[in-house]
């Protein structure tokens, strides 16, 4: 269960902490006032290894590890569970996650085929916080796009907190703007699902001669060479 409401106190769970229920066990708040929480049921048990909270901001064994939608060397991004037992010590494989603060991520899909789908729950949106998405990633990557369709090829949502948006694998995504985001994957993180296009973005801006507010946006460092992470 993602915390998502108060109480916000060091001795309570607060935004941003995971709660791992285990199947016939019970969890009851100790302090005063409730808790908004987002639950996700999972089909295995949970490895013995795991506590029964997981605290970002609290646990000295985890730190920022810049990556994924914010490589900044000074991003935030806390990673409560994860794939990779290098990048976190909270193993768990059908299920990852990570609070990251969203400036300018690279615009990226998850494959169909041995990729995997993604929550964003929305815990901080400042003015101006948005998420690009186009569910025309085939055209996008064989860059058969005209003028007219260019215009509705990337859809853009304001972010609001406690927004909880399901991206779909084969979803291309961007967040823009410095959302605080709880990334949550199902199953986890799959190495080299992460596949950028900002390449074709500009490509397809290129042969169309798309300039100023008719261009597709696209993030200039990736779009200079093929990402894949």
């Amino acid at each position: 269960m993602f915390v998502q409401g108060p109480p916000s106190r060091a001795e309570a769970p607060t935004v941003g902490d995971a709660l791992l229920v285990r199947a016939g066990e019970s969890w009851r708040l100790e302090t005063e006032g409730a808790l908004d929480l987002v639950a996700f049921e999972l089909p295995e048990p949970l490895p013995a290894g795991l506590p029964g909270e997981v605290r970002p901001d609290w646990d000295p064994r985890i730190t920022d590890t810049p990556g994924g939608c914010a490589t900044e060397g000074d991003a935030y991004r806390r990673i409560l569970l994860t794939w990779k037992p290098e990048v976190g010590p909270y193993i768990l494989h059908q299920l990852n996650a990570h609070r990251v603060r969203i400036n300018d991520s690279f615009s990226h899909y998850h494959p169909v085929v041995g990729g995997f789908d993604e929550f964003y729950l929305v815990q901080q949106a400042p003015a101006g916080a948005r998420l690009l998405t186009s569910r025309a990633v085939e055209a996008i990557e064989s860059r058969t796009v005209t003028a007219t369709q260019a215009e509705t090829l990337i859809q853009s949502r304001e972010l609001a907190v406690d927004d909880l948006i399901y991206l779909p694998r084969g979803t291309m995504h961007r967040g823009l703007g410095g959302a605080l985001v709880q990334v949550i994957s199902v199953p986890g993180f799959v190495p080299r699902s992460e596949v950028g296009v900002d390449h074709h973005l500009w490509a397809i801006n290129k042969q169309l001669d798309l300039q100023g507010p008719d261009a597709l946006p696209f993030h200039v460092v990736a779009a200079r060479t093929r990402v894949i992470k």
